[in-house]
């Protein structure tokens, strides 16, 4: 009897808190930590990743212990949670390889949602009375139960945070056409702010439509900004900048691009090999940038020690042989 009686306190102790939702968010903790953990050495190799996904899977881990043993603190603590899951994705190894940012999610979705079970108490004996004869007002069609709009409010936070920016939609090159040779962009830290959207497009150039990666940003920053090209006569022109500051819906057309994904992964894009998935989260930085750049547009350009500067020119033919 003992035996039954403390095998039945847990099941009770289950139902009186957000145990499932907890239960998820321990295992994004644990799941997102887990990956960087290594000797320190490799850790601070890491760099800002290893150390943002310890942080955020200790972090999850006490979101999860909130909802276990401080059930009254399941909205603020799912709320957080989620949006915590959500920059997981950004600053450390994109969220444990998205299974601890979709865990995080889920539990902090059903631990918002969660509400205290009412005890079954039995009514008291009234008298019967006479049904009214008055007709109910029908439920309103279409309304959701209460719980319904509770699980999915973090999912529609999210989802408006995914949305762009609003304003003028991103504009075609049109008749513009583009050098044979794509000009060549060096910077030593490309910044974009908002979401960045990638897809494939064809661009007109002097040789032909040719496809390009088109990625369009709310607004960029571009540090230490080199811009090479050659003029109509082949003279090789060179653009220097400090800062390059691009705003107002900023649409980008690359036909390649090199760089270090958070200053630590390398990687090379192209038209047939886009980025997986095609969206890339705010506070998602580049270094050491190598671009080739069709063209680009935007509402502002703004530029801190702006420098133009001519390359070297083709050397000339060599001179024709003497007539005999």
């Amino acid at each position: 009897m003992l035996l039954i009686r403390r095998g039945a306190r847990f099941p009770a102790w289950r139902r009186t808190r957000p145990f499932w939702a907890g239960a998820l968010l321990v295992l994004a903790g644990a799941e997102i930590a887990a990956v960087p953990l290594a000797p320190l050495s490799v850790l601070v190799g890491l760099g800002l990743g290893g150390i943002a996904a310890l942080g955020i899977g200790a972090a999850l881990v006490a979101a999860g212990l909130f909802l276990w043993f401080l059930p009254h603190t399941r909205h603020y603590v799912g709320i957080h949670a989620v949006i915590l899951s959500v920059l997981s994705f950004a600053v450390t190894n994109l969220g444990g390889f998205l299974a601890g940012m979709l865990l995080g999610i889920a539990g902090g979705a059903m631990g918002f949602a969660w509400t205290p079970e009412r005890p079954l108490e039995e009514p008291p004996e009234q008298p019967p009375q006479e049904p009214s004869r008055l007709p109910q007002p029908p439920a309103p069609p279409g309304h959701p139960p209460q719980k319904t709009l509770a699980a999915a409010l973090p999912f529609v936070l999210l989802a408006a945070t995914a949305l762009p920016a609003p304003g003028p939609p991103p504009r075609a090159p049109g008749p513009v056409t583009t050098p044979r040779t794509p000009p060549t962009v060096t910077t030593t830290r490309f910044a974009p702010e908002g979401f960045t959207l990638a897809r494939v497009a064809e661009v007109p150039t002097a040789g032909g439509p040719r496809r390009a990666m088109v990625l369009t940003m709310r607004a960029a920053s571009l540090r230490d900004y080199r811009l090479r090209t050659r003029d109509g006569g082949g003279a090789e022109l060179s653009l220097s900048a400090d800062e390059l500051r691009l705003g107002g819906r900023v649409t980008l057309y690359l036909t390649r691009l090199t760089g270090c994904v958070q200053g630590a992964l390398c990687l090379t894009f192209t038209p047939d090999r886009l980025p997986v998935p095609p969206v890339a989260p705010p506070f998602v930085f580049m270094t050491d940038v190598t671009a080739e750049q069709a063209l680009v547009t935007s509402g502002t350009i703004g530029a801190d020690g702006l420098a133009l500067s001519p390359g070297r020119s083709p050397a000339p033919p060599p001179p024709a042989p003497p007539p005999p």
